[in-house]
């Protein structure tokens, strides 16, 4: 009986003691892993601190001119960008962290982004949010999924996109070359949709776009000044032929990690190009729901017709910065094809179309007319 108390004693007794030493070990590992992260943030933050010193340095470097805005530009890798872009680009390289499921609408300005977002947007959220009660109705395409061309910015804390859901869209403006080859390279497996637009409809929506955001007691830049930076690639992330040839020379090279898409081909048959997005963002519309008609019920929800007439693209705005607060009515315009024939003469057509024949000979892209 005294034998069996002892056993009872030695059982309890070990039991006790490996509790404890768990205890103790994953109070220890507990710490180290604390430590761990305080130490990578500090890390983080010292990397943070030594590119902005690079940054600052590289402004008194870089060539600078003045772009359609009225604002400093930097040529940085190729492409013409302002200052907190540019900032944006460099803390990008080292501390965006992408997922394998990230999918990017890269675009040149003014080529169909807000439309893209909303497709985007739409598509990958069919089943989570009736159209009824949709978040479009409530805010604006640009506050649907973040740009990265303000990554970091203390205004626009984009780095905080731990919660957004699976897959995360990003939007943005940046060259392909200034993104970061974490991104780019086909391993990574992240995926981009470019949309590129006829860079007569492209100047000619920059303009209009400069206007809406002019103060009115400001003197407007006329068509010919944008119609000069354009034509010389001096203009916010130009040259335009640059931006849409890196896209196009990667899409050739890696076809199922980026979609090129004509803004012109969209409009034409927006139905078809609907299905060719889901399908390749990995959310294909199902037979049932092309029959329940799913695909043209999106096209006309995102429709420039439908998303003007909403009270929040009527009044809102969408504020990127502390100085930077944009009306969401800016972002839109006619978003017709060919507008630019009622404000371009034919000298200016003319050369557009020679420089972009010129820039994308031998390419296999054709954008616009081709001159003869």
């Amino acid at each position: 009986m005294n034998l069996c108390y002892i056993y009872i004693y030695i059982y309890i007794y070990i039991y006790i003691y490996i509790y404890i030493y768990i205890y103790r070990w994953m109070g220890c590992t507990t710490l180290i892993i604390q430590v761990e992260e305080t130490m990578s943030t500090d890390q983080s933050d010292i990397e943070e601190e030594k590119i902005k010193q690079q940054y600052a340095q590289l402004l008194t470097e870089l060539p600078r001119a003045v772009g359609s805005f009225g604002t400093h530009l930097h040529l940085y890798k190729g492409s013409w960008l302002p200052p907190p872009v540019l900032l944006a680009a460099m803390l990008m390289q080292t501390h965006f962290k992408h997922r394998s499921t990230d999918i990017f609408l890269s675009s040149f300005m003014k080529s169909g982004t807000t439309w893209l977002r909303s497709l985007m947007f739409t598509i990958l959220n069919r089943s989570r949010f009736d159209f009824s009660d949709h978040p479009l109705l409530r805010k604006g395409p640009h506050e649907c999924f973040p740009i990265v061309d303000l990554f970091q910015s203390t205004d626009y804390p984009i780095s905080d996109t731990e919660d957004l859901s699976f897959p995360r869209l990003f939007a943005s403006h940046f060259a392909h070359n200034v993104l970061p080859a974490s991104i780019t390279d086909p391993s990574s497996g992240c995926k981009f949709v470019y949309v590129c637009r006829d860079p007569k409809d492209v100047l000619i929506s920059t303009w209009k776009f400069i206007h809406k955001m002019t103060p009115k007691e400001l003197p407007q830049i006329s068509l010919d000044q944008v119609f000069q930076m354009f034509c010389g690639g001096v203009m916010e992330y130009g040259p335009y032929w640059d931006h849409v040839l890196g896209f196009w020379k990667a899409a050739l090279e890696s076809p199922d990690k980026i979609l090129f898409f004509k803004y012109e081909e969209i409009k034409r048959d927006p139905e078809a190009h609907v299905k060719k997005l889901a399908e390749f963002m990995g959310m294909p519309i199902s037979v049932q729901e092309e029959d329940n008609g799913m695909v043209k019920k999106i096209v006309e929800f995102c429709s420039l017709e439908h998303l003007t007439s909403l009270e929040i693209n009527k009044i809102g705005a969408q504020r990127f910065s502390s100085g930077h607060v944009v009306p969401n009515h800016a972002f839109f315009r006619r978003g017709e094809v060919g507008d630019w024939k009622s404000h371009l003469t034919k000298e200016m057509k003319d050369q557009i179309d020679g420089i972009t024949h010129d820039k994308f000979k031998g390419s296999g892209l054709t954008i616009g007319a081709t001159p003869k």
